[in-house]
C-alpha cells in the first residue's frame, strides 16, 4: 500500500490517478473539509478514477502523529507531496512542509515504512537566504537523517495544465494590457519538467533501486531563462507585452502591497525565491537513471494554454478569498 500526502494539488491528483492505474492500493490523506464524514465518500478530485475501488481518502491534518501513525500502519511507501506551496503564506512553509515532514518522519519510523519520496526544489539548502529553499534544505536534511530508506527529488518548476506558476505568468500578462513587470533582467535560469515526465520518474522511482538513499536533480530537455519563459508564455497565449524590468527587492514590495488588497493575486514571494538564481540540473537525468525522454516547454504549452481564458482566470482568482 502507498500513502501520498497533498493527494489532492496539482502533482498529487495526477501521481494518484497513475498510482491506481497501475495497481496499487492507495490511501490519501487530505485536509477534513476536502472530503465527506468518515472519509467513506470520495471528494470530487478523485470521483471517475480508474481504479478507484482501491483508493481510501483519510480526512486529516499532518500535525496528528498518532493519526499518521495509525494510517501508516501497512504501509510500504509513503510520497510526501503535501505543501505550502506557490500560495502559501512564507509562514505557512515551517508549519506545512517542514512541520509536516518532520511528523511524517516520526510516524513512519513508528509504523515502520519501507521508503519516503519527497519532491524537493533545485538550489534548495539549509543556509539558503530564501525562505522557499531554506525550508526544503531543512526537509531534505530531516530526511536523510531520519534513519528512513528515502529518494529525493529536486525538480525544476514543474509545469501544466493546472500549475501555478505557468499558468499565473499567463494570468498575470492579464493584469495589465500593455505592460508585464520582471524582476530584474530576468537572467535567471530555470529548468522546466512537465508534469507527466515527473509523474513517470516517480512510478519508476518505486522499482529503481538505484533511486534508494538518493538526492536526484531533475528538469526537462532546455534551459530557459524567465524572460524567455515570458515571451514564449506571450507568443502561446498572444498576449503581447512590453517587458519592464524592476529591481527584485522592489517588485518583491510591490507584490506584498498587491498581495494586501487580493490575496490570491498571481505570484507570491516563493516565486521570488525561485527566480533568485539559476535553478538548473544535469541534463540528461530523466533519460540516465528512467529511461525518459522528457518533452520541451514550448511543444507542451501549445496544447492547452491557446484554449485557456487567461483573463476570465485573473477576475476569478482576485475574487477568491485565501483559505
Amino acid at each position: 500500500m502507498i500513502i501520498v500526502t497533498g493527494g489532492a494539488g496539482f502533482i498529487g491528483r495526477r501521481l494518484v490517478a497513475r498510482l491506481l492505474r497501475e495497481g496499487y492500493t492507495v490511501r490519501v490523506i487530505t485536509p477534513p473539509l476536502r472530503t465527506i464524514l468518515g472519509g467513506r465518500s470520495l471528494p470530487a478530485t478523485f470521483e471517475g478514477l480508474a481504479g478507484a475501488e482501491r483508493l481510501t481518502v483519510v480526512p486529516g491534518a499532518l500535525e496528528n502523529v498518532e493519526a499518521l501513525h495509525r494510517v501508516m500502519l501497512g504501509v510500504h511507501t509513503v510520497f510526501h507531496l503535501a505543501s505550502a506551496g506557490w500560495e502559501g503564506r512564507p509562514r505557512d512553509l515551517k508549519t506545512v512542509d517542514l512541520g509536516g515532514m518532520q511528523n511524517i518522519i516520526a510516524a513512519a519510523r513508528s509504523a515502520r515504512v519501507g521508503r519516503v519520496i519527497v519532491l524537493s526544489h533545485l538550489g534548495a539548502s539549509p543556509a539558503s537566504g530564501f525562505a522557499l529553499l531554506k525550508i526544503k534544505g531543512e526537509i531534505e536534511e530531516a530526511v536523510k537523517t531520519s534513519g528512513l530508506a528515502y529518494t529525493i527529488f529536486r525538480c525544476g518548476v514543474v509545469f501544466g495544465e493546472g500549475d501555478q506558476f505557468v499558468n499565473g505568468i499567463a494570468r498575470l500578462l492579464r493584469a495589465n494590457p500593455l505592460l508585464y513587470f520582471q524582476p530584474g533582467h530576468g537572467e535567471g535560469l530555470l529548468h522546466p519538467i512537465y508534469i507527466d515526465d515527473l509523474i513517470e520518474a516517480l512510478i519508476r522511482s518505486l522499482d529503481h533501486l538505484d533511486t534508494v538513499d538518493a538526492l536526484l536533480s531533475v528538469g526537462g530537455p532546455e534551459y530557459v531563462t524567465y524572460n524567455e519563459m515570458v515571451r514564449t508564455i506571450m507568443r502561446v497565449t498572444r498576449a503581447r507585452r512590453t517587458i519592464v524590468n524592476i529591481p527584485p527587492y522592489l517588485l518583491r514590495a510591490i507584490n506584498r502591497l498587491t498581495h494586501r488588497l487580493f490575496p490570491a493575486f498571481p505570484g507570491s514571494p516563493q516565486w521570488f525565491d525561485i527566480l533568485a538564481g539559476n535553478r538548473t540540473a544535469p541534463m540528461g537525468t530523466l533519460y540516465n537513471v528512467f529511461g525518459i525522454h522528457p518533452v520541451r516547454f514550448e511543444d507542451t504549452i501549445l496544447t492547452y494554454m491557446p484554449k485557456r481564458r487567461y483573463r476570465a482566470e485573473l477576475m476569478r482568482t482576485l475574487l477568491r478569498r485565501r483559505a
